[in-house]
């Protein structure tokens, strides 16, 4: 499975996320006789369709993919954080993805792709204060891009 990274080995990276059974987990973590009988989905398993095509394409528009190593498993761990709380605030989105590393991107862009899902979405309004610079301009058809 090319979609799962090994990277740390130790649960701590993120890169090896996965829904196990509809639930976050680091798969290099969990024993392949411990899976047996599960449902896991990796990122190639999310679909093209729906939320994780939109979180795909969010995390190009904002730049926040670079080398690429670590985007499955942040894909999987916001496609899980925006099922389960659409409407999570900063904060929440923060905590969500702080078991997942990213070395060439930083966050700031991860992170605004996250909330610009949201924003598409209508689950982040306009006037929303933890909104990133630049979204509403898009939303409203402005400069960057709309």
């Amino acid at each position: 499975m090319t979609a799962v990274k090994d990277a740390c080995e130790q649960g701590r990276c993120g890169a090896c996320s996965v829904l196990l059974d509809g639930r976050l987990a680091a798969s290099c973590t969990v024993l392949a006789a411990d899976a047996d009988g599960t449902r896991v989905v990796t990122v190639a398993g999310l679909g093209g369709v729906g939320l994780a095509r939109a979180i795909r394409a969010m995390f190009l528009a904002e730049g926040a993919v670079q080398c690429g190593f670590c985007t499955p498993g942040f894909v999987v761990a916001v496609t899980d954080l925006l099922t389960r709380h659409p409407d999570a605030d900063e904060q929440e989105i923060r905590e969500a993805l702080a078991g997942n590393i990213c070395r060439c991107t930083g966050y700031g862009r991860i992170l605004a792709a996250v909330r610009a899902v949201q924003a598409e979405r209508g689950v982040l309004r306009s006037g929303d204060a933890d909104a990133p610079e630049g979204i509403h301009r898009r939303l409203d058809g402005g400069a960057d891009g709309g």
